[in-house]
């Protein structure tokens, strides 16, 4: 005997709300790039305020020869929040993305997800806020010309970033394939930046305040070497993200002031992997709420050895949900069983043939 399709509609607590690739493009358009990006990095720097709250843990990495798989989670006392992502060099010269992810919040309070986000675009806008954000506390004061060394899919999200919060607007741009370079140029030009192309790293960090090294390949490299960072830059380096991966010179690390997420992760992953396990780092929480110092004088080299972190995740999943609070940018997933009574699982499976 057929079941009426009306017996098997999923009750109103069986959806999740999802955030596709496409309503991710529109919610950001809506709102306008840099907007969206201040309004996020607003977001993370609340949450790194109130860091203690955080249950926090290394991520969960998966190593293989061509690349990393990793789970990035942490909860509050009201949310838990995750991400899924890779981290392939390769894939490029196959037709794939280098970085993809997706992430899901849900309620601490009965475990049900509240949120299924892509997270391959808003790693890339999370990453360039955090980066951003933290140029506000290290950067020189009157910063106007950035070095991009790396120019691949994190690049413009980065200029962005530091534009609309430390009001960049010079980029001085540098990458080993000119094809990478071609592209940023065509679309950071296209967003009313001033872009100077590079013949090499060296030439690149000339006359900038600030360098952001993110490149890709999998491997210990030497991006800056000592004598091409001279004092009072900033030094976003951004590459860096799994053992054995690396861009800067050690001695660079030794003349400047390391500015780290959580070291627990970054003494694994970061630059100062290169580094003693008790080498002295600072945590950026503890200088967003004033009880560390970030720049203090206009010689100082200041390092952010960023890997990228869960609150910052975290932080984003919770943009997100609270823009799509009214319904649009997202769609309904039948995604949890409901059965009417919570203990016939097999019943509602069974009723459903």
């Amino acid at each position: 005997m057929a079941v009426k399709p009306s017996t098997l509609k999923p009750s109103a607590q069986a959806y999740v709300p999802f955030v596709s690739v496409e309503n991710m493009m529109k919610l950001v358009h809506a709102h306008g790039v840099e907007a969206f990006i201040t309004g996020l990095a607003s977001v993370i720097e609340k949450d790194f305020k109130r860091w203690p709250e955080f249950d926090k843990t290394p991520r969960v990495a998966s190593h293989s020869r061509d690349g990393v798989i990793e789970l990035m989670p942490t909860a509050d006392a009201e949310n838990y929040g995750f991400k899924y992502v890779n981290g392939h060099p390769k894939n490029m010269r196959e037709g794939y993305q280098t970085v993809t992810a997706f992430g899901v919040l849900s309620s601490v309070a009965n475990g049900y997800p509240i949120l299924l986000t892509e997270m391959t675009l808003l790693t890339a806008l999370r990453t360039a806020a955090t980066s951003a954000l933290v140029g506000r506390y290290l950067a020189p004061k009157g910063a106007e010309v950035m070095a991009m060394i790396g120019n691949g899919a994190q690049c413009e999200f980065q200029a962005m970033a530091f534009r609309a919060l430390c009001g960049i607007n010079k980029l001085r741009l540098y990458d080993i394939d000119p094809a990478a370079t071609d592209k940023a140029e065509r679309n950071l030009k296209a967003q009313g930046f001033e872009v100077v192309r590079c013949a090499d790293s060296q030439s690149a960090v000339e006359g900038a305040q600030v360098i952001t090294t993110c490149t890709a390949d999998k491997q210990y490299a030497t991006i800056l070497t000592d004598n091409m960072v001279g004092a009072g830059v900033h030094i976003n380096a951004i590459g860096g993200d799994c053992p054995g991966k690396t861009e800067l010179h050690r001695d660079i690390l030794l003349r400047s002031d390391i500015f780290v997420e959580y070291p627990e992760q970054t003494r694994i992953e970061g630059e100062i992997q290169q580094l003693d396990a008790d080498y002295p780092v600072t945590e950026l929480w503890q200088v967003m709420r004033g009880e560390a110092a970030g720049r203090r004088d206009e010689k100082q080299i200041t390092l952010f050895d960023s890997v990228g972190f869960a609150i910052e995740d975290f932080s984003a999943l919770c943009y997100v949900h609270g823009l799509i609070e009214g319904g649009e940018f997202c769609e309904m997933l039948d995604l949890l069983a409901d059965p009417d009574d919570p203990r016939d699982l097999f019943g509602m499976l069974t009723r459903a043939a």
